[in-house]
């Protein structure tokens, strides 16, 4: 009886593989690859870099096999390689038609000389970059880039309402900060406390600000408890006169020490190179 029973159990498997492999085989593009075939793409993007004929262009040469056959993984692949695409989606839509979702690279910043910074914060290049306006100047070591997007953003928060606009932030291979702001000033903040001595430097500013009628061309925040400036109608743009790391200059620098409470404590203007 158990042995009738197994055969039954065996024969039922048997068949019901004979007619479920054939549809297996279909679906999966085993059998009849050139059946059905896709003669439509549906392209959905926002077309800004990159346009529906290139994305066409490199779609099409894998569109020879039928319905189940084609391969989507093989769509998306080369139609992500063209530029200005972060990603694709790839759909097949009974009985002829793929539809194709692109998102193409939003540019969040300039990275480097000729690279470019996404918003999920990822590095990528594109020939023909240097057309796009407005994008802030970011630069430092690839391995500090979540390091330097953070400083950025903190300081574009910090400078808010200040009426100085940053257009640049570098960080040296040695550690050490640079903003370079839309006026054309310098700020050398230099490795050590760099968020601290911004904020000590923009909590005085106000006043700074209100007894100059042009803004700064150079601030030197590299000082334990000041910081020196030169400004723009006393001479071209230099480093400060024995500031770290600087030779001597022959224009007016102005020093401000800064005591416990944050406020002007003194200030002394200096001409070096004259007695």
């Amino acid at each position: 009886m158990n042995g009738g029973f197994l055969l039954k159990l065996i024969a039922w498997g048997i068949a019901l593989t004979l007619v479920a492999l054939p549809i297996v085989g279909v679906l999966n593009g085993w059998f009849a690859s050139d059946r059905w075939p896709v003669t439509q793409i549906s392209v959905r993007a926002e077309f800004d870099h990159v346009s529906a004929e290139q994305i066409r262009a490199a779609a099409q040469p894998l569109l020879g096999e039928g319905f189940f056959a084609i391969r989507l993984d093989a769509i998306r692949d080369a139609v992500a390689k063209l530029p200005w695409v972060e990603h694709a989606e790839a759909r097949k839509r009974w009985p002829d038609t793929i539809d194709l979702v692109i998102y193409e690279q939003q540019p969040y910043a300039r990275w480097g000389e000729n690279r470019l910074i996404n918003r999920q914060g990822h590095i990528f290049s594109v020939a023909g970059n240097s057309n796009l306006q407005g994008l802030p100047r970011l630069a430092g070591p690839d391995d500090r880039l979540a390091e330097v997007l953070q400083f950025y953003a903190d300081c574009v928060k910090d400078f808010s309402g200040s009426g100085l606009v940053i257009d640049a932030v570098t960080l040296s291979s040695r550690g050490g900060w640079k903003l370079d702001l839309a006026s054309g000033a310098v700020i050398e903040i230099g490795r050590a406390d760099a968020q601290q001595r911004l904020r000590r430097f923009l909590d005085v500013w106000p006043r700074l600000a209100s007894s100059h009628p042009a803004p700064p061309t150079y601030v030197d925040l590299r000082y334990e408890n000041g910081f020196a400036m030169r400004w723009q109608d006393t001479a071209l743009a230099a480093p400060p006169a024995n500031a770290p790391g600087k030779g001597p200059s022959k224009s007016q620098v102005t020093t401000f020490s800064i005591d416990a409470s944050r406020h002007l404590a003194s200030m002394s203007t200096t001409h070096p190179g004259h007695t």
